[in-house]
């Protein structure tokens, strides 16, 4: 089976969808975010499919979409629906390619719940997924970025490195030495997002796809 990458953060906004979008690119791989809430602000597929420039990816329907901006579970919740994660599972077989990975986009950061029984963290070890960590700089990052670390090492789930988005710190360097998980790239604040941008990224991702 080709490899499944999950795209995790330390945080909300600090660059998942960009990120899954230069991985998507970068390794001509399909997409795929299980669960979408905050519908006003239109879906990350939508985001993603509209920056990428290869022919290859695929990316697929959400197998939850939640209108309110919040967690999964609270989501769920407060439309009266139940976020069944066997079944989202289920859907992950069905939409593994053959022969590229399955870049997979969570909501927010690892203990996120997607309902009352199921955190992120434990979705991504039923996935047998790799995960990418997305970094930004802001006051209490490092904190965040070094527990996100640890309770991945924790829990045994490989790490492939970090990806940092925004403004470059000196807290990039401290933060891949002290995790010890390899420093995957950056991707750099922009005033324009587009096909352009996301494919010039795409290609500076020291990923290293024999290894997936």
């Amino acid at each position: 089976m080709s490899q499944r990458i999950f795209i995790t953060g330390i945080g909300t906004g600090v660059g998942k969808t960009l990120t899954a979008a230069c991985i998507t690119e970068a390794l001509q791989a399909d997409y795929w975010k299980p669960v979408q809430t905050g519908l006003k602000e239109g879906t990350d597929t939508d985001t993603v499919r509209s920056l990428l420039s290869n022919p290859i990816s695929v990316c697929h329907r959400e197998a939850y979409c939640l209108e309110e901006p919040a967690s999964p579970h609270l989501a769920a919740r407060m439309e009266d629906v139940t976020i069944n994660v066997k079944r989202i599972i289920e859907v992950a077989e069905s939409l593994q390619p053959a022969n590229r990975p399955l870049v997979i986009e969570g909501a927010g950061g690892l203990m996120v719940p997607l309902n009352e029984q199921t955190f992120t963290i434990d979705f991504i070890q039923q996935l047998n997924a790799k995960v990418v960590i997305v970094a930004q700089n802001y006051l209490g990052s490092i904190n965040h970025a070094l527990l996100t670390a640890r309770v991945l090492k924790h829990s045994g789930i490989p790490v492939m490195g970090w990806v940092f988005s925004g403004d470059t710190h000196s807290n990039e360097d401290e933060v891949v030495s002290w995790s010890g998980f390899p420093h995957l790239g950056r991707i750099p604040r922009t005033s324009l997002v587009d096909r352009a941008f996301v494919k010039e990224q795409a290609e500076k991702l020291s990923l290293r796809t024999t290894t997936l």
